[in-house]
């Protein structure tokens, strides 16, 4: 396996929903080429069971992630850190890519709400690795 081309961090406040559904599907469509993380500010304890569901459709099975509470390591090794309705909760560094998705908090709806919500982050993740790819491209 070689190295990562780089990686990225999603935050969010739970991390039960939106995060892991970005983290799920980037590591799903890019594989070992980008290092993916997923965390939260206030994380809950378990991933929301409409995501699971609404991800499990798209072929992609998050049933056994855990939320993690975010820690300045996470943000420090990460290219990117991509934040969805943490605010100011999440810290700055310099130096990194730092991207705010403004999404529906998934948080209590059902799996007819959240199918909108994943689709909508499949296509920023989608979007976000054209990014990723491009930057390393052109830095051979």
């Amino acid at each position: 396996m070689s190295e990562p081309i780089s990686s990225v961090m999603f935050v969010c406040v739970h991390n039960a929903g939106r995060s892991q559904m970005a983290a799920g599907y980037l590591s799903h469509l890019a594989g070992d080429r980008v290092e993916v993380r997923s965390s939260g500010t206030m994380p809950a304890d378990k991933v929301n069971p409409a995501v699971v569901e609404a991800m499990l459709e798209e072929g992609i099975d998050i049933s056994s992630n855990t939320p993690k509470v975010l820690t300045d390591e996470d943000v420090k090794a990460s290219d990117y850190v991509i934040t969805m309705g943490c605010g100011d909760a999440c810290p700055f560094y310099p130096g990194k890519i730092y991207l705010d998705w403004v999404l529906t908090d998934p948080a209590g709806q059902g799996v007819d709400t959240v199918r909108p919500i994943r689709d909508e982050i499949r296509g920023l993740v989608e979007k976000l690795i054209a990014e990723i790819d491009q930057k390393a491209g052109s830095t051979k």
